[in-house]
């Protein structure tokens, strides 16, 4: 690597964190005024109200760090670039016969570092930290209830209902699940006084856990009830040594997290859970999630593609202002945001194949790139 290489990559490191942190700064402190009152509730709980928006922030960070860094990378590269041309170091290397794309070439391989790097946080860092990110200011603790929407596990046809959830505790209050013709011997109805969901261990499935059953009353001497061989309602009669006289367990394979987190679990969920939760036969996921997944792949590869459409801009034209730079920056992000969202949407409501409406952004602009750097190589 020579001087000029490591110049430039310093160039580049320098300005994408300046970006970063100046406008995770910014985020940071209006955000926190916002809800400085809420932060204030929960330290009075939890005590330290430093400590306490300190984790919150440092998530939201993360977070934050997925969604810039496409656009800080563009803007690093071409402050870069129109850097070097502004001091007319651009014009000295290319009269020694390198070629504009050899010159930027450090910048190049910056920027894929940075799309996989951004694609290795999204997959493998924010699904880690899914329940914290899904938390508001007003909820850092995750013990106020919020209000549920019924959902339904398609495998056993049961709409598990309640009146309120928390988080923290994984617990339903008052629960309200709906049975199906085929299990509805006991009533078609089951209510307790709160559920807890507990996941799968040893032979037991996963599901919740029903606590102060109020009907049937006799739940004790009721047998368990099962679908296709599957027990899908376990009684204290057939499993007394883990469910009390007034309790039962309903099993599901539709997990707290997908029961109540809605679009916040599917947006922090990496690509994996959510192929995983799209062969879930409890759940009925739409084209929607069909079209994250492919969404998800495709990141990496429109990074490259935005990169090598501004970077043309700013070698091949005589402007050397760099706000001029950042400027034509963000119209091209802001073209092919508008784009990827139009067709995003055309997939969610079927008006395309989800896999075409994730990848036709890349169709579109992936030769228009790469006719525009033909110049570079100049």
């Amino acid at each position: 690597m020579g001087i000029i290489d490591r110049y430039l990559l310093r160039q580049f490191v320098q300005t994408f964190l300046i970006c970063y942190l100046s406008l995770t700064g910014i985020y940071v402190v209006f955000d926190a005024f916002t809800n400085l009152e809420a932060f204030l509730q929960c330290a009075e709980r939890a005590g330290g109200l430093a400590g306490l928006m300190g984790r919150y922030y440092v998530f939201r960070a993360i977070f934050f760090f997925d969604r810039t860094a496409a656009l800080l990378t563009l803007i690093s590269a071409m402050f870069t670039v129109t850097w070097i041309r502004r001091h007319n170091e651009l014009t000295a290397l290319m009269s020694a016969g390198i070629s504009r794309v050899r010159v930027v070439l450090p910048v190049i391989c910056a920027a894929v570092f940075v799309a996989l790097l951004a694609t290795a946080n999204r997959e493998l860092v924010i699904p880690r930290f899914r329940e914290q990110l899904a938390r508001t200011p007003h909820d850092l603790l995750g013990d106020i209830p919020r209000g549920m929407q019924p959902c339904y596990d398609n495998l056993t046809d049961i709409l598990i209902r309640g009146r309120r959830t928390c988080a923290s505790r994984r617990r339903l209050t008052e629960p309200n699940f709906l049975m199906p013709a085929a299990l509805a011997k006991y009533g078609n109805q089951l209510t307790a006084e709160e559920a807890f969901y507990r996941p799968a261990e040893d032979n037991r499935p996963g599901g919740y856990l029903l606590k102060g059953v109020k009907q049937p009353k006799d739940i004790h001497l009721r047998p368990s009830l099962s679908l296709e061989g599957k027990p899908v309602i376990i009684t204290p009669r057939d499993a007394p040594d883990w469910l009390g006289k007034d309790e039962c367990f309903v099993a599901s394979d539709v997990s707290f997290e997908q029961l109540t987190g809605g679009h916040a679990w599917r947006q922090y969920a990496s690509t994996m859970q959510l192929i995983s939760g799209l062969r879930n036969p409890s759940l009925d996921f739409g084209a929607d999630v069909r079209v994250a997944i492919h969404s998800r792949i495709v990141p990496p590869f429109a990074d490259v593609t935005l990169l090598f459409l501004g970077l043309p801009l700013v070698l091949t034209r005589d402007n050397r202002n760099v706000f001029m730079a950042i400027g034509l920056c963000v119209v091209v992000v802001a073209v092919f945001v508008l784009v990827a969202i139009a067709f995003q949407h055309l997939g969610s409501s079927y008006f395309l194949e989800p896999a075409l409406a994730a990848w036709a952004p890349l169709i579109i602009f992936v030769p228009l790139a790469v006719g525009m750097a033909e110049s570079m190589w100049e």
